[in-house]
């Protein structure tokens, strides 16, 4: 049995979903996926199920009723995860926004620098790796991560990234029942409390590029949760640690 695997959420990503399949499929070190839909109207699961014949027990897919939510796509696939016998669990959006050839990377940083958390950084060491988003949001999302970052007082520079490889031994420390975020913050909380529990995690520099098919699931309001959230999440933890 393979000892990783990537979980890949999805929402109407029927023009990507079969291509970052293979693309992820393709690599030198053998991944299984887990995709996660929220029962897409547009067929992502239908395609899903058609590779599913090609790729067999490499691919496999949970439908959820509805969309409810980054976080909550992500705590079903771990624990789903968590039942099989995979040591290392990754985070990877569809859209190519994360390079599948990176996952080799993170991978390395665990099982040779034992990192029990890896994470694919946009700004590493103050470095900028983003490409085609606008100045505003690029100005916004750097800001979020290192107002996070003197908030909470982790030592990460990319504190909202989504690419992110677990060591099995982190998602069952974790209460994954009590993770209160559901979307952007999501990433925040799970840093967080890996950083809490003192855990090893190390960042890899990674380039993001920003989606060419489909449409973002970015909004204000995530983006609120994000910001106006972290000071009660990082209140919180002074009272129960």
């Amino acid at each position: 049995m393979r000892d990783a695997i990537v979980i890949i959420p999805t929402y109407n990503e029927i023009e990507n979903i079969e291509a970052i399949l293979r693309a992820v499929f393709s690599q030198e070190k053998s991944f299984d996926v887990l995709v996660v839909d929220d029962n897409s109207p547009d067929g992502t699961s239908e395609a899903v199920k058609a590779l599913q014949n090609e790729f067999g027990s490499q691919l496999h897919l949970l439908i959820r009723p509805k969309k409810t939510g980054l976080g909550t796509a992500y705590i079903e696939g771990f624990k789903w995860c968590l039942t099989k016998q995979y040591d290392y669990i990754f985070e990877m959006d569809a859209d190519f926004s994360h390079n599948p050839n990176d996952l080799i990377n993170l991978y390395n940083a665990c099982t040779i620098d034992r990192a029990d958390m890896s994470i694919g950084s946009r700004y590493i060491n103050n470095k900028v790796n983003v490409v085609n988003w606008d100045m505003k949001r690029l100005l916004l999302s750097y800001f979020a991560s290192k107002y996070v970052k003197l908030i909470t007082r982790m030592r990460i520079d990319d504190t909202t990234a989504g690419f992110v490889c677990y060591h099995r031994r982190v998602l069952e420390t974790i209460d994954l029942d009590n993770i209160k975020f559901v979307g952007y913050a999501f990433q925040i909380e799970m840093k967080f409390n890996t950083y809490l529990n003192k855990f090893k995690i190390i960042e890899v520099p990674i380039v993001f590029t920003d989606r060419k098919k489909g449409k973002s699931k970015m909004s204000g309001g995530i983006i609120s949760e994000a910001i106006f959230g972290v000071i009660n999440m990082k209140l919180k933890s002074l009272f129960t640690s």
